[in-house]
């Protein structure tokens, strides 16, 4: 029964100092800070920006989808756009899977 009595002994002595808390709160609003800055705010950044692009898409614009298509816009429908990507080939695409829009004419280098 001796061993019993070490080890309640001992571990009354590890206890940790009695503290007011502040470092723990300290580091905790530190961690959410950091979280915001670095992740959350740029990516809602990101996302507004995808959500502008996706809204000042027109007809004739030249774009480039996720999925490497480089072509002209031909019709806009409501969350989906037809794209030409060469002579009478046309393809069905989503609004949200476009990446960028090019600046006129670069299709026409493209085609050199």
């Amino acid at each position: 029964m001796d061993f019993l009595i070490n080890a309640a002994v001992a571990a009354d002595t590890a206890a940790a100092p009695a503290g007011s808390g502040y470092l723990e709160i300290g580091m905790l609003v530190f961690f959410v800070a950091i979280f915001y800055l670095m992740i959350w705010r740029p990516q809602a950044k990101r996302a507004k920006d995808h959500r502008n692009l996706m809204g000042s898409l027109a007809v004739g614009d030249e774009v480039v989808t996720s999925g490497g298509l480089v072509g002209k816009i031909n019709e806009i429908k409501d969350d989906l756009f037809v794209l030409t990507i060469g002579n009478n080939v046309n393809v069905f695409c989503q609004k949200h899977a476009v990446t960028s829009v090019l600046p006129k004419g670069t299709l026409k280098s493209l085609e050199k």
